[in-house]
């Protein structure tokens, strides 16, 4: 035998590379935008984290509160939740939240997810 294979052995394995790629090519399509939809919910929750953390830094400063709001909503994705809290005395809290939502053009129906996030810390000249 040379390892050849003869045209009858091999004519049970016509179009198998075919199959396998309509097997696995979906597969594939649905991992990809898997990733997608994962990589837009790390995003916004990366501009929670930003929005939380610069608005908790200006009210530490002293800044007016609706300037510290201003600032975070520039950094925070649209349509956010910004609540501030100022308990107990000399400690603020900012928590910043939102629905992320699958982009419209992923062409499939993905659930939204609610990412947020919190920054506190302690006004400054406050003992």
């Amino acid at each position: 035998m040379t390892g050849r294979r003869t045209s009858a052995e091999k004519a049970g394995e016509d179009g198998t590379v075919t199959a396998e790629a309509a097997v696995v090519l979906p597969i594939v399509a649905a991992f990809a935008l898997a990733l997608i939809w994962m990589l837009s919910v790390g995003i916004a929750k990366v501009e929670t984290v930003d929005a939380a953390r610069d608005a908790a830094r200006a009210l530490a400063r002293g800044d007016d509160p609706q300037e510290a709001l201003a600032i975070a909503t520039r950094t925070a994705p649209p349509n956010a939740r910004i609540d501030v809290e100022e308990a107990p005395p000399g400690f603020v809290t900012v928590t910043v939240a939102v629905e992320a939502k699958a982009p419209g053009w992923l062409l499939a129906p993905l659930p939204a997810v609610t990412v947020g996030s919190r920054a506190s810390t302690l006004m400054e000249g406050y003992p």
